[in-house]
């Protein structure tokens, strides 16, 4: 018995063995055999009807990145009735395979946006090679130019548009980052609306501008965020840094730094009226005065602050109620908070227009500053 079974393991290990033989080779190809794509920009083509004008943004090798003055790419655009068929027949025009895994961003022309967004987008949504790295963003004119266009601020062998969304770069509150996987969970799920960065260019000054936002929502028209709105959101919903706000009252202004932001919602539905009750709280110190202050008068302040934060978010909510737009994601909590059944999310679509808004503020300032 023992002989018979060395006789079988034998056997095994020499079919695993030609197993081995049979195997293809790697698809690898070598660094020099490759162009890598740095950003992609996507707009309405003016030669295709009803087709794309596709841009890819190339990193060209160079020798030494310190001998480098200034950042060097290339450029390729293409027209084509889909994002797939442009980009597939750009390779021809390269000696190299381009390679899109190192891709972080792809920016859409803001006349797309009422287009069916998955089936232009679905070539990208489909690659599992940057769905974790990629960012969206809207161009507020042209996607070919945003992508083009090379500040002054941009270093050699850098990407300038990469460090507005990474947050190891700026870190702002005018700046809403949204990366590829949640654009398509939120353009194609319900209960929460996809929110996009906008990016414009100044070129008299040679700079981006990246301080704006748009709101999506699948067969709706698109509603834009002003500075000042998307500062609101970005804060409250993913607690973003560098919030600041100014207060003025007579004579006096004053500027708080806010350095922590909590956010809390709870939907009420059976007692009386619906509404949804909002607690917020600010926490941070005071930046900038055109006064000498006391730390006795720190709660005047909080009040104050208070009351002009509450007017601003409820402004604020009510637009994106209005445009019946949710980018907060109460529908989300909605459905997840209720038993599952068939036409949950219609019955949110019934509340949401009419439900009320109860928001209540508590900002605390820590100290005047160094300084009173």
């Amino acid at each position: 018995m023992a002989g018979k079974q060395k006789m079988i393991n034998g056997a095994f290990a020499a079919i695993l063995l030609l197993a081995l033989l049979l195997q293809a080779g790697c698809a690898f190809k070598d660094i020099d055999k490759r162009t890598f794509v740095v950003a992609i920009g996507i707009d309405p083509s003016e030669k295709v009807r009803n087709g794309f004008r596709v841009t890819l943004k190339l990193a060209k090798p160079i020798g030494n990145v310190k001998q480098a003055t200034s950042p060097t790419y290339a450029y390729l655009t293409h027209d084509a009735d889909s994002v797939a068929v442009a980009i597939h027949e750009m390779e021809t025009r390269v000696d190299t395979s381009l390679d899109l895994g190192h891709n972080r961003i792809i920016v859409m022309n803001k006349d797309l946006l009422e287009k069916d967004l998955d089936t232009f987008m679905d070539f990208f949504t489909r690659r599992g090679d940057i769905q974790m790295i990629c960012f969206v963003a809207v161009a507020e004119k042209s996607s070919e130019e945003v992508v083009s266009f090379e500040p002054t601020i941009e270093a050699p062998a850098s990407i300038a548009l990469y460090n507005y969304f990474d947050n190891i770069g700026t870190e702002s509150p005018y700046v809403v980052t949204t990366f590829l996987y949640e654009f398509r969970r939120e353009v194609l799920g319900k209960g929460k609306d996809t929110v996009m960065p906008i990016i414009d260019v100044d070129k008299e000054n040679k700079e981006y501008l990246v301080h704006k936002s748009i709101v999506l929502k699948r067969g709706a028209k698109p509603v834009e965020l002003t500075p000042e709105e998307t500062k609101y959101y970005n804060s409250l919903v993913n607690k973003a840094s560098g919030f600041s706000y100014k207060i003025a009252e007579k004579d006096m202004s004053v500027v708080l730094n806010i350095d922590e932001v909590k956010f809390k919602y709870k939907i009420v539905l059976n007692e009386g009226e619906p509404r949804i009750d909002i607690k917020i709280t600010k926490i941070g110190v005071i930046g900038e005065s055109t006064h000498r202050l006391n730390l006795k008068h720190l709660e005047k302040y909080d009040k104050l602050a208070e009351k002009e934060v509450n007017k601003k978010v409820m402004a604020l909510l009510t637009k994106l109620q209005k445009n019946n737009v949710d980018p907060f994601g109460f529908g989300l909590r909605y459905q997840a908070t209720r038993l599952s059944r068939k036409g949950l999310d219609k019955e949110w679509e019934r509340i949401y227009p009419e439900i009320k808004f109860n928001v209540k503020v508590h900002v605390e300032l820590k100290s005047t500053g160094v300084i009173e």
